[in-house]
């Protein structure tokens, strides 16, 4: 957890920033903390990453762009040294507040707002939705928070407050942050705006518009002229999700589900999430192949470990992430070798 000394800090930074820049990790930890924060302080606009790993120089433009007085980055792991260094050369005051473990160059972080709990003496790594709550302690947004954090597999300890508040979107006794996610009506939310992130430009900058006034979850639930696009592409993106993840659940052998697949859209973190979810003794292995790149989600205990052992001899491999939840990217030519060394390593455990 961040310490009130780090909250009241970003705080701060939040009330000076008069047209500040969001910058946020594509998925609904990303999102929703972008949501809070906006919310809290009624100005500023957000765009969605979706380079991966980083936050790189070509997003550079958005802030020519859009001249925001502060930049703000969200759930993002890594951000390019170029991003960073045009930034202080502008003199732009950047808050960077992330939860995953990695290493990063202390020239970078040299004159940043760096704000990672991993950091701090108690060593947790709640997601940044949760975070961003603690900072903007506003109770009328608690549902924004649920589903940020149950998206990347977190209970938080208000979950019951949100049950009392809103019985029948929420799971009773859930045992699992996923079976939240997964079996209630907050868990479809959280996948509808999962999947409408996924989408072009435009409808996803009129989604945040919608968000960022929405007064409560049933606004989204509701079907009308602001939701139209939302449900579409949710219901658009759930017909090929649904196919992939049928054929998913044949492919295990062992302690292993493992799943390639391509086409015109990856769904590999939101393929692992519920495999892992439905198959919670196994490690999980998503690979989306296209063109000449292999984009790799996997879950299982310490998986992160694994999988950095199985691509470290792999030429211009990249990889991280959580201990038990990690993604990785590697040319598609080293895939066989990388399945090869998953399984030697796995049998291990």
């Amino acid at each position: 957890m961040l310490t009130k000394k780090q909250i009241d800090e970003i705080r701060e930074h939040l009330e000076k920033a008069q047209n500040p820049l969001f910058f946020y990790d594509n998925d609904n930890d990303g999102l929703t903390s972008f949501l809070l924060l906006r919310r809290f302080i009624g100005r500023g606009k957000g765009v969605a990453i979706k380079s991966y790993p980083s936050l790189n120089e070509s997003y550079y433009r958005k802030i020519e762009e859009l001249k925001p007085d502060y930049i703000f980055i969200l759930d993002k792991p890594v951000v390019s040294s170029e991003f960073l260094k045009k930034a202080k050369a502008d003199n732009l005051p950047v808050v960077w507040i992330d939860h995953h473990q990695v290493k990063i160059k202390k020239s970078d972080l040299k004159g940043i707002n760096y704000y990672n709990p991993l950091l701090n003496k108690d060593k947790k790594s709640e997601p940044v939705s949760y975070l961003s709550y603690k900072i903007t302690n506003k109770k009328e947004d608690i549902w924004i928070a649920i589903i940020g954090c149950i998206s990347d597999y977190f209970m938080p300890e208000f979950y019951p407050e949100f049950s009392e508040k809103y019985p029948e979107l929420a799971k009773k006794n859930p045992t699992s942050p996923f079976d939240v996610l997964y079996k209630s009506e907050i868990g479809k939310i959280a996948r509808m705006l999962d999947f409408s992130i996924k989408d072009k430009t435009t409808n996803v900058v009129n989604m945040q518009r919608f968000m960022i006034q929405a007064k409560s979850p049933y606004d989204i639930l509701e079907e009308n002229s602001k939701t139209k696009q939302i449900h579409k592409r949710y219901k658009e993106i759930n017909t090929k999700y649904q196919a992939l993840l049928k054929k998913a659940r044949t492919n295990q052998y062992n302690q292993l589900v493992y799943f390639r697949y391509g086409g015109d859209m990856s769904l590999s973190y939101n393929l692992a999430n519920q495999l892992s979810y439905e198959f919670p003794d196994k490690f999980i292995i998503v690979v989306y192949a296209q063109d000449d790149l292999a984009k790799i989600s996997s879950r299982g205990k310490n998986i992160r470990d694994i999988t950095l052992k199985a691509i470290k001899d792999i030429p211009d491999a990249t990889g991280g992430g959580h201990r038990d939840a990690t993604g990785a990217k590697i040319p598609i030519a080293y895939l066989p070798k990388f399945k090869e060394k998953i399984d030697e390593l796995i049998k291990k455990q």
